[in-house]
């Protein structure tokens, strides 16, 4: 299980006992905030993208969407998601608990600037009932981190 993957990297990080398991499903933004009992906003999604023939990442506030001419813009291609066959073989984790942590080799991770409203956010820890609770220099040092981009647009 890819949980076991994400235990095992914090682990050698000493974060471990810092992942949350929970006995209902935080698969979604929706139901890890009630899991967590926090706002939306403050769940770190990970969305999956096939950027110039390789996988990568962009971990975003819940709240937010990707902007297809900001995302055209900064990686030259048109936004389009991994299945979720897909993202399983090619990022590491299945949706529902895809994360920035302990991905497949070459695998990007770009940290969208509408996480920057918050000190403190929380990604999944791969699997669909898991999540960890990280400052953003956090999110940078454990993740695949590449650079903060700018993709999402926040609702009205």
């Amino acid at each position: 299980m890819a949980i076991e993957k994400v235990r095992a990297f914090f682990r050698q990080h000493g974060l471990e006992e810092r992942i949350q398991e929970f006995d209902v499903s935080s698969a979604t933004v929706e139901l890890a905030a009630q899991a967590l009992r926090c706002e939306p906003c403050r769940i770190a999604k990970s969305l999956s993208f096939l950027v110039d023939g390789k996988a990568i990442l962009v971990v975003a506030a819940g709240d937010a969407r990707i902007d297809n001419p900001k995302f055209k813009a900064k990686f030259q291609t048109k936004a389009k998601m991994l299945s979720p066959d897909d993202t399983e073989s090619l990022i590491g984790h299945a949706v529902g608990g895809v994360c920035p942590f302990a991905v497949n080799d070459g695998v990007k991770v770009y940290l969208d600037e509408s996480l920057k409203r918050f000190a403190t956010v929380f990604p999944a820890c791969g699997s669909s009932n898991s999540a960890i609770e990280l400052s953003l220099p956090e999110l940078e040092q454990y993740s695949a981190f590449v650079e903060w981009v700018d993709v999402c647009k926040l609702p009205a």
